[in-house]
């Protein structure tokens, strides 16, 4: 009984720092008016010289349309990295596309942006449409889009 319990209390202090390692974060972003179909989205991170770390979210079901979403295509090309479990459906014109997802405490406060790609069938590709600081300064606060995202914003 008193190994299990030693066990159990190590076992849970080992388990801690991986808990605290990793931030929920919800990614807002508010699309522009415009007419078409659904914009297609990369939301990824880039270290302080713009480099593709990895990617947060696709909304971009089909695949042969990611080549649209150039930074992002080009820099998860680079990476080799799957992007299994990380896509859903493309945003429509005005509407608000809202995800969750785990940050690593490292990254926060170190210089790291989130950047979006978008883009929409027959209308133009926006590489960088919104850059925004990965900070908490810059937590809750909208960046402007430059193309079909209005505005964007990330709450931890």
């Amino acid at each position: 009984m008193n190994k299990t319990v030693t066990a159990l209390g190590l076992a849970a202090v080992l388990a801690m720092p991986v808990a605290a390692e990793a931030k929920t974060v919800t990614l807002t972003t508010t699309m522009a008016t415009y007419s078409g179909n659904g914009a297609y989205l990369a939301i990824y991170l880039t270290d302080a010289q713009g480099r593709f770390h990895s990617t947060l979210h696709l909304a971009a079901p089909k695949a042969k349309y990611h080549r649209h979403l150039r930074d992002w295509a080009r820099g998860s090309a680079a990476a080799k990295q799957r992007i299994d479990g990380l896509t859903g459906a493309s945003v429509g014109s005005g509407k608000t596309h809202k995800v969750s997802v785990a940050i690593a405490d490292a990254l926060l406060d170190a210089g790291y942006q989130v950047r979006i790609d978008s883009a929409v069938e027959d209308g133009r590709d926006n590489a960088a449409d919104v850059v925004a600081p990965l900070s908490s300064a810059g937590a809750a606060r909208p960046v402007a889009g430059k193309g079909y995202v209005k505005s964007f914003r990330f709450d931890m």
